[in-house]
């Protein structure tokens, strides 16, 4: 089993709700075009037959790889969390150091991430680089582009 991943009740449910539509509308599409595809005859040459059933093996592990995702999700209560530090599922104001840019980000699960919202990755270069920081420090992330530094200006549920 894989380590605990934390995610808000929406995330979860759309986790849950992927892998219902991969089991009851993905799986049986599949098992129709193999079974189409085996009424046409002689396997050996049969391309939509080999593409069907590789078809069905990437499903198959898409599924298996959510599953065990969920046996280890965990639900957290952003309200019952300390504001004195950052963690997973709070809202991060940060000021740019170099340019003096102010920035909003929300610390998620990597299966939450929407960089249009400014929901970024707990696991991502940035993320990691404010976990744990409070109120005024200053986190030092090593970026694509160079080292970064961001003042924690206000953190927030």
């Amino acid at each position: 089993m894989s380590a605990p991943a934390y995610y808000t009740e929406e995330g979860l449910r759309k986790l849950q709700e992927e892998l219902h539509h991969m089991r009851t509308v993905e799986r049986p599409h599949i098992s129709q075009q193999i079974a189409d595809a085996r009424d046409k005859g002689d396997l050996s040459e049969n391309a939509e037959y080999h593409a069907a059933k590789e078809e069905q093996g990437l499903l198959e592990a898409r599924i298996a790889k959510l599953e065990e995702v969920l046996a280890s999700a965990r639900v957290i209560d952003a309200s019952q969390l300390d504001t004195s530090r950052v963690y997973i599922h709070c809202k991060v104001m940060v000021r740019h150091v170099d340019n003096d840019m102010r920035r909003e980000f929300i610390l998620v699960a990597e299966s939450e991430v929407d960089i249009k919202l400014g929901k970024i990755s707990v696991s991502s270069p940035i993320g990691k680089g404010l976990l744990g920081k409070s109120k005024g420090e200053v986190a030092e992330i090593a970026t694509p582009a160079g080292k970064t530094r961001f003042e924690i200006v206000e953190i927030s549920r």
